[in-house]
């Protein structure tokens, strides 16, 4: 068990600066101890799984068919971006669905809460580009979202300013970092938890100036819920997929799907350019729900499957919370 009389400003080394170290990194160091940011890749964060995320931060949608702990820490999550990054969008999501897929529509309404029913009307007056195209949607008006390319930088940015230091192109492992280590590297920790698998999540990035969003939309699909994820630069990510495989392409049959669904979104999306496909690996494990592996001074935090990007703030507090005051969460956390 690690000694929780550690001093404010005892030294804290973090390997990975993808989403899960970012925040690990900042709370660390805005709470006064001496941060080192380890990160194998170089400053674009290319190979890192956050390259490709969603973004999302919807704890409420993700109720239909995640843990209750995920809810739980994704809704103190939001809070914390809202604390930290306040030029964060939370301009809600929406969750729409064609006549044919009423059912299953009515099924993520019961599963779910934090919504608003709008009709027709009520979804042109909030997204005007989708006038005409659905007959009602959920509208869940306390989520948001993030550019992950974007919000990457200005979380390491955020990090600097608290005092901490990133070195990039830095492989090292626990075993040769002195003090408190947190282990944030996804899959790449599987030498020490072998039961992490790749969960493969494929995206396409489109480019059109015919439609316009204020947030993500969900549209409610037969295998899977398509969302359509706005950006700047009339950009859109199109995303959705869990597939458990390894490789870090993008198939064939995703690709139309994921194309054809957008289109069933908005016809105008079949005009738009195609700027890149890709994928990345979520490390999940068996249960696909985060842990915080605690083996003295050394930490592990991974896990986060499809919840990255929502989940991290959250895990990150509760790890400071554990080494300034012993403080345990015994949903998330392991020791031994």
């Amino acid at each position: 068990m690690l000694q929780t009389t550690k001093r404010p400003d005892s030294p804290v080394s973090i390997i990975g600066a993808g989403i899960a170290g970012a925040w690990q990194a900042l709370l660390f160091a805005q709470a006064g101890h001496v941060v080192t940011l380890h990160e194998r890749g170089d400053a674009a964060m290319t190979d890192a799984t956050s390259h490709w995320a969603g973004g999302m931060l919807a704890p409420y949608c993700e109720a239909e068919v995640a843990e209750p702990i995920v809810s739980r820490l994704g809704l103190r999550s939001l809070e914390i971006w809202r604390r930290e990054l306040p030029e964060t969008p939370f301009n809600g999501s929406l969750v729409v669905a064609h006549p044919r897929e009423r059912n299953d529509f009515e099924r993520f309404a019961r599963m779910t809460e934090g919504h608003e029913r709008l009709d027709a009307a009520g979804l042109a007056a909030l997204e005007p580009s989708l006038e005409g195209r659905f007959r009602e949607a959920l509208f869940f008006p306390s989520e948001g979202h993030v550019e992950p390319r974007r919000v990457l930088p200005k979380l390491h940015e955020r990090i600097r300013a608290a005092g901490g230091t990133i070195k990039f192109e830095s492989r090292v492992s626990a075993a040769e970092l002195d003090g408190i280590v947190i282990d944030c590297r996804g899959l790449s920790a599987r030498d020490e938890q072998p039961e992490l698998r790749g969960v493969k999540g494929e995206m396409i990035l489109i480019e059109t100036d015919e439609v316009h969003l204020a947030r993500p939309v969900r549209l409610i699909h037969p295998r899977w819920p398509l969302y359509v994820i706005p950006r700047e630069d009339n950009l859109f990510m199109l995303g959705a997929t869990s597939i458990e495989a390894e490789d870090t392409g993008v198939s064939v049959r995703s690709a139309l799907e994921l194309l054809g669904a957008a289109y069933a979104v908005h016809p105008a999306f079949g005009e738009a350019r195609i700027v890149e496909f890709g994928s990345g690996l979520r490390p999940a494990f068996p249960d696909n729900l985060p842990r915080i592996g605690i083996r003295g001074e050394k930490i592990a935090v991974n896990g986060l499957y499809r919840h990255g990007f929502l989940l991290a703030p959250a895990l990150a507090e509760l790890t400071l919370a554990y080494v300034q005051r012993g403080q345990i969460d015994n949903e998330v956390m392991q020791c031994g």
